[in-house]
């Protein structure tokens, strides 16, 4: 670690004036896709984190193209206000939230499939589609889009805030899949990086730069994005251990092993009992792991084989396929509602999530450390993870309005935040940086590294409008 780990309990929130004659000119050329209505306004200045009582942004626009958005920003930017794009709401660290007041730019009507190029394995989309909707629109072609976050996010939200989810482990994150993009820079110009070819060496990699930024440095309204073949064969299976950690070690050594499995993920007894009530299963409640293999017949065959004698090693009992359609999505649905079954155990409660992901090697250490902490506690909690890629999710249950409980699962976030980037891991593996998470990349990259970074934003952002106070905020 290069610095203290702090972060602050609750957002800061510092307005900035918003204009009259800013608002005008937003409603003079946007009409009745500028909206002020508080209701508006509300659902786009909250998301899922465990933030609440952020005053809602000023005005909500609906952007429809490109010129829009630009105009949008131009505006914004002569009178210094306050841009904050908007996907579908889904982010989980506060990235929405209007702490300093300005537009919330909605960017969902900008949801159409532009051209798939079925023959070179790519596809061109408006940042407004999701990836329910993008694998819908490819199908037929016999090809799918691998990234699978849990939510039906926006596609450009995604890439915002470089997300990965259950298929990472065989296909990357976003990181990987974005080949080009169309970007609104603060100024309002509008710039193209990358290209359909699957690779350069020319100049600096600016898409890099983008992905993963969260709105602070310019606004996405076009990406080009990877495909792949759909597998020639698809099973999954689920088995339940005796333990966490009899799981987790199974899991290290089917990827120690090189096994190419394209999801494994893990969820504990209290989670799968909380899937089980919300998603109307009979599952073992037990710790579990949930497992998906792609490729020939006979070469998944050959995965899953050797995926069953390393579980049995381990104690993994019940050892069950789902290996037609129906039987998979209804697993893969119960395990995307994990997060929503996990907040409806307790009613009312709000979910402060952790994030961390660690080399496989220290996998087994930091996830049992983690329950260690919280069974400690007493707080409730859930335990899932992307665990084939050394990413695990606590989520701390918390009543919003007790000061005592909310410091309580900061306390056990610092603490598994710690012990990963000692570990050599990361604070956020997919979730980004946010507001909640910004005293964690400080202790994570250093000041010399925020310095640069803050260097970036103020190169490309200098009147600081585009989601301002996130990420690399002083």
């Amino acid at each position: 670690m290069n610095a203290p780990l702090s972060a602050p309990l609750l957002p800061e929130v510092h307005p900035r004036p918003f204009p009259p004659e800013a608002l005008a000119a937003l409603q003079a050329r946007f009409g009745g896709r500028c909206s002020t209505a508080l209701a508006v306004r509300e659902q786009h200045g909250r998301d899922e984190s465990a933030f609440t009582h952020v005053p809602p942004p000023a005005a909500v626009v609906f952007a429809e193209s490109t010129a829009d958005v630009a105009d949008a920003v131009r505006i914004a930017a002569h009178w210094r206000v306050p841009v904050i794009p908007f996907g579908v709401g889904s982010s989980l660290e506060g990235h929405l939230l209007a702490v300093q007041g300005g537009i919330s730019l909605d960017l969902s009507r900008m949801n159409q499939v532009l051209a798939v190029q079925p023959e070179d394995l790519t596809a061109t989309v408006r940042p407004g589609v999701t990836r329910k909707q993008l694998n819908e629109a490819v199908k037929h072609l016999g090809l799918f889009f691998p990234i699978d976050p849990g939510a039906d996010a926006s596609l450009g939200g995604m890439a915002a805030t470089r997300a990965s989810g259950t298929n990472a482990v065989r296909y990357g994150t976003m990181r990987d899949n974005v080949l080009a993009l169309e970007v609104v820079t603060a100024s309002g110009a509008v710039l193209r990086t990358g290209t359909r070819a699957r690779k350069s060496s020319a100049g600096y990699d600016l898409t890099r730069l983008f992905v993963g930024s969260e709105g602070t440095l310019g606004v996405i309204t076009e990406l080009t994005l990877r495909l792949y073949p759909l597998p020639e064969a698809v099973s999954a299976a689920i088995c339940s251990f005796p333990s966490v950690e009899a799981a987790v070690r199974t899991t290290i050594a089917i990827i120690q092993m090189g096994i190419p499995i394209a999801r494994c993920e893990l969820l504990d007894a209290r989670t799968v009992r909380a899937v089980n009530a919300h998603s109307k299963l009979g599952l073992r409640e037990e710790p579990m792991l949930l497992m998906e293999f792609h490729g020939s017949p006979s070469s998944v065959r050959e995965q899953a084989e050797l995926v069953q004698a390393i579980a049995d090693e381990h104690g993994g009992q019940a050892f069950e396929w789902a290996t037609t359609p129906e039987e998979r999505t209804r697993l893969w649905t119960a395990r995307h509602n994990a997060y929503f079954a996990g907040v409806q155990s307790r009613p009312g409660c709000r979910a402060i999530t952790t994030d961390a992901c660690v080399p496989i090697s220290r996998l087994a250490d930091n996830v049992l450390a983690a329950v260690a902490d919280a069974e400690a506690a007493g707080l409730p909690y859930f335990l899932v993870g992307h665990v084939g890629d050394g990413n695990f999710h606590m989520g701390y249950l918390i009543d919003p309005d007790d000061p005592a409980e909310r410091a309580t699962a900061e306390r056990l976030n610092h603490a598994l935040v710690e012990r990963a980037l000692a570990s050599g891991g990361t604070c956020t593996g997919e979730h980004g940086v946010g507001l909640h998470k910004m005293g964690f990349l400080r202790a994570e990259a250093g000041e010399e590294a925020l310095a640069v970074m803050r260097a970036i934003k103020a190169a490309l952002d200098p009147q600081d409008i585009l989601n301002p106070g996130k990420v690399v905020a002083p």
